[in-house]
């Protein structure tokens, strides 16, 4: 039903944006594994709303309560079942949407598929869903850093504003968690104005992954890219992905894009001098940093007034009411860095299966 990701490190997430809480149940993890509950609480707080002026007003503290799999914080190798209540939904504030589609919103395919609807806040296709992938992410990240391997993810654009810097150390300390601090003023200047006219923008964030290791991933159908791709492409919001030089190789010529490779002695390792392949060669890791980008489309809850459709067919002016993201792509940063640990770590335990 759409509701699972992955083969051996496998979540389900469950839960409505304002029904009484969402969460995850995650299988594959092995037992015996120290969990850092403070560092899944951090993932949490990064991707919760009410964080800054360009987000949510919602106020959740989004505190999580594990239900299964977990004794003394060390994982017993059953599924492990998190729970985060909701606290401060308003649903009245969705009462007007009952019979009215929101354009650019998932409720009106929900509704063609299903015959019934979640109006309030979106149901499943709100991104509140996304707390079950945070917490998954945040026990794969747990299990990924005993391995040395580093995920990181930062807006890179915000409408027409490009990064034009880039500093790890720059992400958390300013609200757009771009790697940029100067260009991150800017960007949350554009996105006060548009929020200021009820309007909003979309942008992009890349993620890098450093550290990882090469031969991982699968032939043909299920390339690290592609399994990377169906991942990001499952966020809501998200609608465009690239990794490496990505849409820029329709540009180049094969002497420019191809990298070539020599050996460090160094490192004992083979490398190459360019990266265009995005750390990725016929679907399997090279050694390189995995780099990769996704493009996050404009919040489609703006307040301004617009033309739409009501479920008896008629068209009808909306007013959408509620507390919404005038840019979502700062909290969708954790959301990416969740997906590429879930998926990573799956890749790496599908591949020690045939060894």
């Amino acid at each position: 039903m759409g509701n699972t990701f992955g083969k051996i490190f496998r979540i389900t997430t469950f839960g409505e944006s304002h029904g009484n809480g969402v969460g995850v149940v995650i299988d594959g993890v092995k037992p015996n594994f120290k969990l850092s509950l403070k560092q899944i609480q951090y993932e949490l707080n990064r991707r919760k709303p009410n964080q800054s002026n360009i987000t949510t007003s919602r106020n959740e503290t989004d505190e999580f309560e594990i239900l299964s799999g977990v004794l003394n914080n060390e994982t017993l190798g059953t599924p492990i079942c998190v729970i985060v209540k909701n606290k401060d939904a308003k649903s009245s504030d969705y009462k007007n949407l009952e019979t009215i589609f929101r354009p650019s919103h998932g409720e009106f395919s929900y509704f063609k598929k299903y015959g019934i609807v979640d109006f309030r806040g979106g149901g499943r296709s709100s991104a509140r869903e996304t707390i079950g992938r945070v917490i998954a992410g945040a026990i794969a990240k747990q299990i990924l850093s005993k391995k040395k391997i580093e995920i990181i993810a930062h807006t890179k654009q915000v409408g027409n504003i490009i990064a034009k810097t880039f500093s790890k150390n720059e992400i958390e300390k300013n609200f757009l968690r771009c790697g940029d601090s100067v260009v991150a003023k800017k960007m949350e200047k554009k996105i006060l104005q548009l929020k200021s006219i009820e309007d909003s923008i979309g942008g992009v964030v890349e993620c890098i992954v450093q550290n990882f290791p090469s031969g991982i991933g699968e032939p043909v159908f299920d390339k690290l890219e592609s399994e990377l791709a169906k991942a990001m492409l499952s966020i809501p919001a998200v609608k465009g992905f690239e990794i490496g030089s990505g849409f820029n190789c329709a540009l180049m010529k094969g002497s420019e894009h191809n990298d070539e490779f020599y050996f460090e002695k160094k490192t004992n390792k083979i490398k190459t001098k360019t990266n265009f392949a995005g750390g990725v060669l016929g679907g399997i890791s090279t050694g390189e940093e995995i780099i990769f980008r996704v493009a996050v489309k404009p919040p489609s809850s703006i307040a301004m007034k617009q033309k739409t459709v009501n479920k008896f067919g008629e068209n009808v002016d909306i007013k959408i009411l509620g507390r919404h993201d005038a840019c979502i792509c700062p909290r969708v940063v954790p959301v990416v860095e969740a997906m590429c640990a879930i998926t990573l770590l799956d890749l790496i335990f599908q591949n020690e299966t045939i060894k």
